[in-house]
């Protein structure tokens, strides 16, 4: 069949590499994708959001399955916008629909649906500028620090966390007021939760699900968890201190009343379900759901699926999930991301990349590169993500720091210290 990944980052790259192994994929198409997918499907230079430009692309090269790695497709209605129209309803989509999207798209109705399906969450405060004086006493009765989270897509930089309580009042009355645009004119003001946090993940058909590999990823610039937060700085799995006991815990109190509620509400939901979870003591607690794979942890968690990833994909789109296991590689895989000199702030592109022939004991994952003039060029903040597989983290990792030095661009920079508190 053929099939198109939508998307330009590290997780399409990864996605699009298991893809191309299958025996059932003829074509594969990646857009925009990168200077890395170029190596293994056809690149289209159309962005995941314009429907009208996939259609047409759809239709030209009979593409028979479509997967959306980004979530601004799905939440603004990507796999509506298939279904409702007579040309594209019979291709296979991966992804949720615009209502059920809202799991990731609205703090508060994720909030509503782990509350009405009994799944364990922080409490919280659904703020808007008219119960903006309740919204302060509830500030009033919580212990800093306190959580602030834009209730819409803020392009991951919609939540504050803040040790002051008049700054927090402050701060809620700016988010309502329009600092994040449309996104925070409601603010989900959320209990603390101290704990370490991780990554799990499911394949559901709205029905039966796979549970996937779980992974740990870290999202500060600087080493020991410290400066701003990025889409990411690397990630690791299987995740040490997830012990079977603990991830059964996570499969009957949350993975389990998700998928129960997505089939009660009717959700068309056929896709990746991601739980962003903290553990505290030895309870697990749902931070976000994402409704796609996260990044970087899919260069993580991918590597270690020995299934056919597109047998696993047609299941899920014709509800037969059920009838399918997943083979799973015991070993550890490791990923470091090297991004642009000044990232997450603002960054020079453009800048020509060398030593990519020289990792053949790691997987090389393209997230922000370009090829022009048979040149690889940067082309984004987070450039390369390095995975590589062994039996132990340690291992896994030195394999990945040398392919990480082994690849040069200027004022390359990588964390060093992935892993440190596993």
């Amino acid at each position: 069949m053929n099939i198109l990944v939508l998307g330009s980052g590290g997780r399409e790259h990864a996605i699009a590499w298991k893809i191309a192994q299958s025996p059932k994929c003829n074509q594969l198409f990646i857009a925009p994708g990168n200077a890395g997918t170029e190596t293994i499907g056809k690149n289209i230079l159309i962005k995941p959001t314009d429907f009208d430009a996939i259609k047409i692309l759809c239709i030209a090269n009979n593409i028979q399955l479509v997967i959306v790695g980004p979530e601004d497709p799905l939440v603004n209605g990507i796999v509506d916008f298939f279904q409702h129209d007579a040309k594209l309803k019979n291709i296979s989509i991966i992804g949720p629909d615009k209502l059920s999207a809202q799991l990731e798209g609205s703090k508060q109705f994720a909030k509503e649906f782990m509350k009405k399906y009994e799944i364990p969450t922080a409490g919280y405060f659904s703020a808007t500028q008219e119960n903006l004086q309740e919204a302060n006493t509830f500030l009033d009765k919580q212990n800093p620090p306190f959580v602030l989270k834009a209730d819409g897509l803020a392009a991951g930089k919609g939540v504050l966390i803040i040790e002051d309580r008049n700054e927090a009042k402050t701060s809620l009355k700016e988010m309502l007021a329009g600092k994040f645009g449309d996104a925070s004119k409601t603010v989900v003001i959320e209990q603390f939760l101290d704990g370490i946090e991780l990554s799990v993940f499911a394949l559901t058909d709205g029905k039966s699900y796979l549970k996937l590999p779980e992974a740990k990823d870290y999202k500060r610039i600087g080493e020991k968890d410290t400066g701003l937060n990025t889409g990411g700085m690397g990630s690791v799995s299987p995740v040490p201190f997830a012990d079977d006991k603990f991830m059964s815990k996570i499969e009957n109190k949350i993975i389990k009343p998700t998928i129960r509620g997505i089939e009660n509400e009717g959700m068309n939901y056929k896709g990746f379900v991601f739980f962003g979870l903290i553990k505290v003591q030895d309870e697990p607690y749902v931070i976000e759901y994402n409704v796609r794979m996260g990044d970087p942890e899919t260069e993580s968690v991918i590597p270690r699926i020995k299934s056919d990833l597109t047998d696993l994909l047609i299941a899920t789109a014709n509800q037969s999930l059920d009838t399918l296991s997943i083979e799973i590689d015991k070993r550890t895989a490791a990923t470091v991301m090297l991004v642009s000199g000044g990232y997450p702030e603002a960054y020079e592109k453009g800048k020509p990349i060398s030593g990519l022939e020289n990792t053949e004991n790691s997987l090389i994952f393209h997230a922000g590169t370009k090829s022009e003039n048979q040149q690889i060029l940067t082309a984004g903040g987070r450039v390369i993500a390095v995975t590589s597989l062994a039996d132990n983290i340690k291992k896994a990792l030195t394999l990945s720091y040398q392919a990480a030095e082994t690849i040069g661009f200027d004022k390359k920079y990588y964390r060093k210290d992935i892993g440190f508190d596993l």
